[in-house]
């Protein structure tokens, strides 16, 4: 499985349900992170920064409903499916407009689990007006599956490098400060020169000539510029 895997942090009290899709969905090449009461889920979406949370309603310390209508009052925007046995409308039509992407119902089938998955992370780019695949020149950036092409050849990039990637393709032709870069990448506690360093590394892997970089441009002594997507 590629490093760079779309991480999905699983929050279900029942051991036998992650352990299921944690089997089911690493397969399906996502890496699992898993919590199994909402204390645990918000210090992991805190600390850990998944791409998309699969919620169960029926939490030991704190009803599923409520744990979702507190991250969306804290402005907690990355995409949540709710998995639950739960099938009444009343339920479902609830944890819609309490702000989840989708409601599936136990049992499931994976392959319809993954779809929806994808979907969720689809519409949510969309939402932030991103595209799902950013095109420049020969560079290419899938980023719902997390796959980096050049030239039309897949590129594999540690998840330090893609974040950064991922970072300058989400403000493209704009100038990033180093202090951004560190604040979102690291948390603001890295020195500057380690950004340069995997920004080179990152120009080893995309570049055809990474001392004359075409893509991630340097603004000397602000930051970096990704160049603009293709029209």
């Amino acid at each position: 499985m590629s490093t760079s895997s779309v991480r999905i942090l699983v929050v279900d009290d029942e051991p036998a349900i992650r352990r299921l899709l944690r089997v089911g969905l690493t397969t399906e090449g996502y890496a699992i992170l898993e919590a199994e009461n909402a204390a645990e889920a918000t210090a992991m979406v805190t600390a850990e920064r998944p791409d998309l949370v699969i919620l169960d309603l029926g939490l030991p310390d704190l009803p599923g409903h409520d744990l979702l209508a507190r991250w969306r009052a804290a402005q907690i925007d990355l995409p949540i499916v709710i998995l639950s046995s739960r099938t009444d409308e009343a339920g479902i039509v609830k944890a819609l407009e309490a702000g989840a992407d989708d409601y599936v119902t136990k049992p499931f089938g994976m392959r319809e689990l993954a779809a929806r998955l994808r979907v969720a992370l689809r519409h949510r780019l969309q939402q932030q007006g991103e595209k799902a695949v950013f095109q420049t020149g020969d560079l290419s950036v899938d980023l719902v599956k997390r796959i980096v092409r050049v030239s039309g050849r897949e590129v594999k990039l540690s998840p330090k490098e893609y974040d950064i990637l991922r970072l300058l393709v989400q403000h493209a032709g704009k100038v990033l400060t180093h202090r951004a870069l560190l604040a979102e990448v690291w948390g603001g506690s890295t020195d500057v020169q380690y950004l340069r360093v995997y920004v080179r590394q990152l120009r080893q892997k995309i570049e055809q000539q990474p001392d004359q970089p075409q893509y991630i441009l340097t603004e000397t002594g602000v930051g970096y510029r990704l160049r603009e997507a293709d029209p």
